[in-house]
C-alpha cells in the first residue's frame, strides 16, 4: 500500500495541485479543507505524514499540531504564508518536523515529504547511562523518571546520545534537526540544549550528560 499523506489546506486549487504531484510520486493523498475534523481523521486513519496549513477555517493549525502530538508522532510539515520567526519556532516547539513557506514549488513539497519520511523511517530504541529513548513513541526516561520532551528536543537528544563523545557544532545539529536551516538561527540549538538540561536535571539532579565544548558545540558524555 502507498504511504498516505494528509493534506490539510483550504485553498482548493493548491491542495489539488499538491495531491496530483504526490500521486505522481506514488503517495496516496487525502485532502481536508477545514481544521475541525483533522484530529479525529488522524486518529481513525493513521497517515504516514501530514501537510498542515497554519491558517485554516474551523481551527488553527498550531492547535491541531499540539493535540496530535499528544497521541501520535506522525511526521508533520507545516505549510504557511506567515514569515515571522516566532511563529516558525513556536510551531517547531509544538512538534512540527519541518516548515514550507508559501509560495513554493510542488516539487519542493514532494522532496520535503520524502526527506522527512526518510528521517522518521528508521525507528529505534536507545539505552545509555540511565537514559532510555523510544523513537516510535517519543518516550524518554532518565534513571526511571519520564522526560517530557518536545519532538525537536527528543531528536536532538537522540542524535547526541547515539554518538557519545562526539562533538557536534550548532550547524551540524541544525542540519540534523531541521531540513530548512533558513527558519532558525544557530542560537535556537542553545535554547533547546538549555531546556533539555533543565528537564534532565529535574528528573535526575546532578546528572550532566550533555556537555558544552567552548567555541565548538555540544557532545553527549557518559558519567565519570
Amino acid at each position: 500500500m502507498n504511504e498516505r499523506i494528509l493534506i490539510v489546506e483550504d485553498e482548493s486549487r493548491l491542495s489539488s495541485l499538491l495531491a496530483d504531484y504526490l500521486r505522481q510520486a506514488n503517495f496516496e493523498p487525502h485532502i481536508l479543507a477545514d481544521g475541525l475534523p483533522v484530529v479525529s481523521w488522524v486518529r481513525d486513519n493513521h497517515p504516514s505524514l501530514i501537510l498542515l496549513d497554519l491558517m485554516l477555517p474551523g481551527r488553527d493549525g498550531m492547535e491541531i499540531c499540539k493535540e496530535i502530538r499528544g497521541f501520535s508522532d506522525v511526521p508533520i510539515i507545516m505549510v504557511t504564508a506567515r514569515i515571522e520567526e516566532i511563529d516558525r519556532l513556536l510551531g517547531l516547539e509544538l512538534g512540527a518536523d519541518d516548515y514550507i513557506c508559501k509560495p513554493f514549488s510542488p516539487r519542493e513539497v514532494v522532496a520535503r515529504v520524502k526527506a522527512v519520511l526518510r528521517r522518521s523511517g528508521g525507528q529505534s530504541n536507545l539505552h545509555s547511562q540511565g537514559l532510555t529513548l523510544e523513537e516510535a513513541s517519543l518516550h524518554a526516561n532518565l534513571n526511571g523518571c519520564k522526560l517530557d520532551l518536545t519532538a525537536v528536543e527528543f531528536k536532538l537528544l537522540q542524535h547526541l546520545a547515539a554518538h557519545p563523545g562526539r562533538i557536534f557544532s550548532r550547524e551540524q545539529l541544525m542540519d540534523r534537526i531541521y531540513a530548512d536551516r533558513r527558519i532558525v538561527s544557530d542560537r535556537t540549538i542553545d535554547s533547546h540544549i538549555k531546556k533539555l538540561r533543565k528537564k534532565m536535571d529535574t528528573a535526575s539532579p546532578g546528572v550532566d550528560l550533555i556537555r558544552s565544548v567552548y567555541g565548538v558545540g555540544y557532545k553527549f558524555e557518559t558519567e565519570e
